[in-house]
C-alpha cells in the first residue's frame, strides 16, 4: 500500500494557462482522472496505488478549479467544452494513443463525451460514482442555473454550501481536517466563479446525448459506485451496466459519493485491474 508519498503536483500550459495536475511519474500508461464538482483532491487516496499496479495517473485540475489558472464561464464550463479542452490537455502532455480515462461527478459526463465524440483516443473508460443520463444537475448545483442567485451568492455562502455538500460526500470518511483540506480552492474567488460558471452549464442533454454512441460501443467500461450514495444513486449505475455493451459495475458498500476516501483499497483495485486488463 502507498503512503501518497510519491504523488507530484506538477503544471503544463493549456493555452497560455497553466493546468495542474496530482500525479506519480511512472513509465506505464497513463490513466486521465477527471473530478466534477470538487476538483483532483478526490483522486489522491489512489494514485500511488494505481502507480504501484504500473500505471501512471494523471489527475488534472479542470480550468479556473482546484489549483488550474484560468477561469470558467458559462460557454467554457459546458461538457463539450471541458472535453476540447481534456483533448488539449492530453495533448500538451504529450499523450497521444488510446489513453484510459476515469471520470468522477461531472468529470464522468466529460469522460463519457470524450468517449462518445471521439475526441480522444479512449482505450477503456471508468466512471465512478458519475452523472449519468438525468441524473443531474442536483438541487445545490442546479440553482446557479439562476444568474441572480449566482450575483447574489456571497463568498461565506458558498464556503457553507460546499462545506455542507463535501460533508456529506465524504460520508464516514468526514473529518474537520479532511473537510477543510477539500475546501481549500474556494477561498479564492476566481474558482468561486469558476465553480459557479461549472454548476450553471450543468444540463443533463450532455450525458443523454452520449447514450446512442455509448450503447454502440465496443470500449470496456467500469462503473465503480460507493453504494450510500446520496447524490448519485446507484441505481443509476445498474441501469447503465444493464444498458449500455462491455460495461462491468463494482459495488463498493459503506461508501458515498467520494469513494476513493471510503475505501480507497477496494476502488484502486478495482480501478488498476481494469487499466491494465
Amino acid at each position: 500500500m502507498g503512503t501518497e508519498t510519491a504523488v507530484l503536483r506538477n503544471e503544463v500550459l493549456v493555452g497560455g494557462e497553466a493546468a495542474s495536475y496530482l500525479t506519480v511519474e511512472r513509465d506505464g500508461p497513463a490513466v486521465l482522472l477527471l473530478h466534477g464538482t470538487y476538483w483532483s483532491r478526490v483522486w489522491l487516496p489512489v494514485l500511488d496505488r494505481l502507480a504501484d499496479a504500473g500505471l501512471r495517473p494523471v489527475a488534472v485540475d479542470l480550468p479556473g478549479l482546484g489549483r488550474s489558472g484560468g477561469e470558467l464561464t458559462l460557454a467554457t464550463a459546458a461538457v463539450p467544452a471541458l472535453a476540447d479542452w481534456v483533448a488539449r490537455f492530453a495533448a500538451a502532455l504529450g499523450l497521444s494513443g488510446p489513453t484510459g480515462v476515469a471520470g468522477h461527478d461531472i468529470g464522468g459526463a466529460v469522460a463519457q463525451h470524450l468517449l462518445a465524440h471521439g475526441r480522444l483516443e479512449v482505450s477503456r473508460l471508468a466512471l465512478v460514482n458519475s452523472v449519468t443520463y438525468d441524473s443531474w444537475p442536483v438541487a445545490g448545483v442546479a440553482r446557479f442555473r439562476d444568474p441572480g442567485t449566482v450575483a447574489a451568492t456571497t463568498a461565506e455562502e458558498i464556503l457553507t454550501a460546499r462545506r455542507q455538500a463535501v460533508t456529506a460526500a465524504l460520508a464516514g470518511a468526514a473529518t474537520e481536517r479532511l473537510v477543510a483540506d477539500y475546501l481549500d480552492p474556494w477561498t479564492d474567488a476566481r474558482v468561486r466563479r469558476s465553480w459557479m460558471a461549472l454548476a450553471g452549464a450543468a444540463d443533463n442533454r450532455w450525458t443523454r446525448e452520449a447514450v446512442p454512441a455509448l450503447r454502440r460501443s465496443a470500449t470496456p467500461k467500469l462503473l465503480v459506485w460507493g453504494e450510500d450514495d446520496g447524490f448519485q444513486s446507484v441505481g443509476y449505475a445498474e441501469r447503465f451496466a444493464s444498458e449500455i455493451p462491455q460495461t462491468t459495475l463494482v459495488r463498493v458498500p459503506d461508501a458515498g459519493h467520494i469513494p476513493m476516501e471510503n475505501a480507497p483499497g477496494r476502488v484502486a483495485r478495482a480501478l488498476a485491474g481494469f487499466f491494465t486488463a
